[in-house]
């Protein structure tokens, strides 16, 4: 008898680990699809057409200053937005940075 209560004990316990460990992957699951949901990048209504924005809306972007919204508005117009570091309009630093939020329409 006291045999049996310890091969049920011992299943009970690697039943309970079973689950503590899957708990722990679907959090961490859960976890990485939030994380990944903030990194996405954005929906074309929200991108920046650097063709068309204002030098306050280029301003808005990371490492966009006076001097490099004034470059870009100066250097229009874009044939695509790859142009913005091929021109040596801004760095290819400040171009990866912003490269994701931005477009140029034609």
């Amino acid at each position: 008898m006291k045999l049996v209560r310890r091969i049920r004990a011992r299943k009970m316990s690697v039943v309970m680990a079973a689950l503590a460990m899957l708990l722990v992957c679907l959090a961490g699951t859960a976890s990485s699809r939030s994380t990944a949901a903030v990194k996405t990048a954005p929906n074309a209504a929200s991108l920046i057409d650097i063709n068309r924005a204002t030098l306050d809306e280029l301003k808005t972007l990371p490492g966009i200053g006076d001097a490099y919204a004034g470059k870009i508005v100066k250097n229009r117009p874009y044939l695509n937005k790859t142009q913005l570091s091929s021109k040596g309009v801004i760095p290819v630093a400040t171009y990866a940075k912003i490269r994701a939020l931005i477009i140029a329409k034609q």
